[in-house]
């Protein structure tokens, strides 16, 4: 890696580190595309300088050396070649306002459905602690969440093709966004900005009106995915099963990605959380069915983890005391269980995939 003073950045230079303020907070996540707009907002906030990625760390070479320590590597040695991709697919998405359809779905068959097959995904995601927080690595992420839920549900090959296509373009009427708003977390939005961000729903299902290589059920997740089972949601207040089953699923699949991923101005949070929230939201404005679906073999895939807690003790994940329980039993020795359901006040802040 190198450093660089805010005037030799460049768009498209890719962050080797994460960038925090004096409060420990992300201004910009480790492998973020720099922008124009990231750059101004960074002399902005005075920072003095970045450490960005050299052409060796760039280079194929590199990947494949760093691939082949274990499997997480080449996960993420493919996620990493698969963001270039994707930011090509959105630039041509921006300049012909259509979905170059051919490339999408070349795309999802030879890189995003074989990652979401793989059965530590949920894991290697996790692992790649530093994940840019823009609108082309969610897609990603969503895209291979909503594969392994499709696998999860049993869906056949085909469904489940569409269902990763409708999540890599749940979010593609943002490519309509102002640059100033590409980096932005909905929650900062005021006014004018969050009007706009309402819109990428309709915008986006908009861009794929036209396409006749792109099923309506994708069509509908891109609309509909923002929608809520209590009638809360947007665009249009839809409840239950007026909305989309892609549209339910991508949602899960959304929410899962904004809690575990280390967002601009938020603390990444622990899959445990994010059990914890859709466990929350399951009978309001998640579908409970498919919640269940997903709750089960999460749970199940976290059995033996590692995890450290808020009290300083390291333990395993040894089990849920049910299946409608929140938080799991942690084994910190072999005299020692904490059942995290009956201890409110302890939490877990990190967790090591086995």
């Amino acid at each position: 890696m190198k450093s660089l003073s805010l005037e030799e950045l460049e768009p498209g230079m890719e962050l080797a580190r994460t960038i925090l303020n004096d409060d420990m907070v992300v201004i910009l996540s480790e492998n973020t595309l720099l922008t124009k707009a990231h750059i101004t907002r960074l002399k902005f906030l005075n920072v003095p300088f970045v450490y960005v990625k050299d052409e060796y760390e760039l280079s194929p070479n590199y990947q494949n050396v760093m691939a082949i320590f274990n499997r997480s590597n080449a996960f993420a040695a493919q996620y990493r070649e698969v963001v270039h991709e994707v930011n090509d697919i959105f630039t041509s998405t921006i300049k012909n306002d259509e979905v170059p359809t051919e490339k999408t779905n070349t795309l999802v068959h030879e890189n995003l459905y074989p990652m979401a097959k793989q059965s530590g995904a949920i894991d290697y995601l996790y692992e790649l602690n530093h994940m840019a927080n823009d609108v082309y690595n969610h897609s990603i992420r969503v895209s291979v969440l909503a594969g392994v839920i499709g696998k999860w549900m049993l869906l056949p090959s085909r469904k489940v093709t569409d269902l990763i296509t409708a999540g890599f373009l749940h979010d593609i009427g943002k490519v309509h966004f102002p640059e100033r708003l590409q980096s932005r977390q909905v929650d900062t939005l005021k006014g004018e900005d969050f009007e706009t961000y309402l819109q990428h729903t309709t915008d986006g299902y908009k861009i794929l009106s036209g396409s006749n290589d792109i099923s309506e059920s994708v069509k509908l997740a891109v609309l509909q995915h923002h929608e809520a089972m209590d009638g809360s949601g947007f665009p249009d207040n839809k409840k239950g099963k007026d909305i989309d089953l892609f549209a339910r699923i991508i949602a899960i699949a959304d929410l899962y990605d904004n809690i575990t991923t280390e967002r601009e101005g938020f603390v990444r949070q622990t899959p445990f959380a994010a059990i914890a929230k859709i466990t929350e939201l399951m009978y309001s404005k998640l579908d409970p069915k498919i919640c269940i679906v997903i709750l089960k073999h999460i749970k199940d895939a976290f059995l033996g983890s590692t995890v450290t807690l808020n009290n300083g003790l390291t333990g395993t994940i040894l089990r849920y005391p049910n299946d409608m329980a929140i938080h799991p039993l942690v084994k910190i020795d072999q005299d020692n269980i904490i059942d995290l359901n009956e201890h409110r006040g302890i939490k877990i802040i990190e967790y090591n995939a086995k």
